[in-house]
């Protein structure tokens, strides 16, 4: 499209468009979701009503609105419309736009809005082609992208553009959206019945996606002027997921996701975690389950689980659904298959029921700051005989850590699963040496994750007995 938006065309138009084009939105005012950027003067409707030519980065997951967003800029404001892929345009496409713009701007007075979808899908040359246009505003460039565009957007392009958030929209948004589009003139026009459950399925398949509900929602309604539940799982041939996100099915569907990975069994685990998926469950909700998860019932036994659970949270929140079912899926994988053992989890709430008994005493003399005047006086610090473990074969040495109501209790008790059996062995030997009973020699020191304790040498009194025992 370049030329202004033109009602008598957009009508023609509307005849053969699928539903989702036909009840796209044409005022700010229609737009649903987005109250953020749209409410009274939010960034969006100040750049709209001031009819500024500033460049917008429009960063959302798919069916939130950013190419409505941008056709409603250019409507609202009576500019030109251009739109580009990011997937098919190359430089000379870009350029050629631009100078289309030049020459309208300085021909008419013409402004021109240009549509770059999928923005992140441009090399950095191409990106590099925008910048003349968006710094001397001979286009007012709104640019759209599922990815974060700090990763995805060159530098010199994000500055000198307006980066707006969009967020999925809501199951009453999408309710809101399917029941417009049943009743308006542009949509079914009131000549299409929509049963309860079918209307909670729509709802659910959409995942927040507008375009997704409406495209189903045509799909039923090609086949009948009543929808009810069994048709429209026919017609996008999908079966509906019995699953209430604020109710049994919730709390029932997490718990067996949970107890199937803490059980190890990936099969199981992984129907859950697809039940949730298909259900339209918030799919941050179950990453941070996993990283619970992650140490609850694994933790050192497999310390990679935590950075597998973690790197599959923040891969949900760079590239968004539905590709990140992939990282949650691979998660949940590593983590039913991982050793199990609760003992950070059993660890933690045993030194909890110490502090909240009253087992807290104050911190040992030589442990305490000594970065004041008056501290040497006190004996705190180096002062009070703090041995410095550096100083030390090992990079351990005996002394008190702990206060003194709680000295000998063992919080930590590794199993002999995956990578906590090493880590009890090692935990056992430097115990040893933390409460004098052995000591690391200097040879040892270096012997990987697990250095070798040896006894500590007697004491004169001791050497004195073994000699008497030798005269007997």
């Amino acid at each position: 499209m370049d030329s202004l938006f033109d009602d008598a065309e957009q009508r023609a138009a509307d005849r053969v468009a699928p539903l989702a084009v036909r009840m796209r939105p044409r005022t700010l005012d229609e737009v649903v979701g987005q109250t953020h950027l749209l409410g009274p003067g939010a960034p969006l409707r100040r750049l709209v009503e001031g009819d500024a030519p500033l460049s917008v980065v429009l960063w959302g997951p798919p069916g939130t609105g950013k190419t409505t967003l941008a056709m409603v800029i250019a409507r609202s404001t009576q500019r030109r419309f251009r739109e580009l892929s990011a997937v098919t345009a190359g430089v000379k496409d870009v350029r050629q736009v631009v100078e289309e713009a030049k020459r309208a701007l300085g021909e008419t007075g013409a402004q021109t809005v240009l549509f770059v979808d999928e923005v992140h899908r441009f090399s950095k040359t191409q990106q590099d082609a925008l910048l003349p246009s968006v710094e001397n505003r001979w286009v007012t460039l709104v640019a759209a992208t599922t990815e974060n565009p700090f990763f995805s957007v060159i530098s010199p392009l994000l500055s000198r553009s307006l980066l707006l958030t969009l967020e999925p929209l809501t199951d009453d948004d999408i309710r809101f959206v399917v029941t417009r589009a049943l009743a308006d003139d542009r949509g079914l026009k009131g000549e299409v019945e929509v049963d309860g459950d079918a209307m909670d399925h729509l709802v659910r398949l959409s995942g927040g996606d507008a375009r997704r509900s409406l495209t189903a929602l045509e799909a039923a309604a090609g086949a009948s002027d009543h929808v009810t539940l069994a048709l429209l799982e026919q017609a996008v041939d999908r079966a509906a997921v019995r699953y209430d996100r604020d109710g049994d099915q919730h709390y029932d569907v997490i718990s067996g996701f949970i107890k199937s990975i803490r059980g190890s069994d990936v099969d199981a685990s992984l129907h859950y975690l697809a039940r949730m998926f298909e259900a339209g469950e918030d799919p941050r909700f179950i990453a941070r389950r996993l990283v619970v998860l992650a140490s609850e019932d694994v933790g050192m036994a497999d310390p990679s689980g935590l950075q597998v659970a973690v790197a599959a949270a923040q891969a949900l929140e760079l590239i968004g659904m539905p590709e990140a079912r992939l990282n949650l899926a691979q998660a949940t994988i590593h983590l039913a298959l991982a050793p199990k053992s609760n003992a950070v989890l059993a660890g933690v709430e045993t030194a909890i029921a110490d502090v909240r008994a009253g087992r807290t005493g104050s911190v040992p003399p030589h442990l305490r700051d000594s970065h004041y005047p008056g501290a040497t006086k006190l004996a705190h610090g180096s002062a009070g005989g703090y041995r410095y473990p550096h100083d030390f074969p090992g990079r351990v040495v005996a002394q008190q850590y702990a206060p003194d109501p709680v000295v000998g209790r063992e919080y930590s008790s590794p199993s002999g699963l995956g990578v906590e059996r090493v880590v009890g062995e090692r935990l056992a030997g430097l115990r040893e040496v933390l409460r004098g009973d052995r000591v690391v020699v200097p040879e040892d020191a270096a012997d990987g994750f697990r250095p070798r304790c040896r006894p500590a040498p007697p004491t004169p009194e001791e050497l004195t007995a073994l000699e008497q025992n030798k005269e007997q």
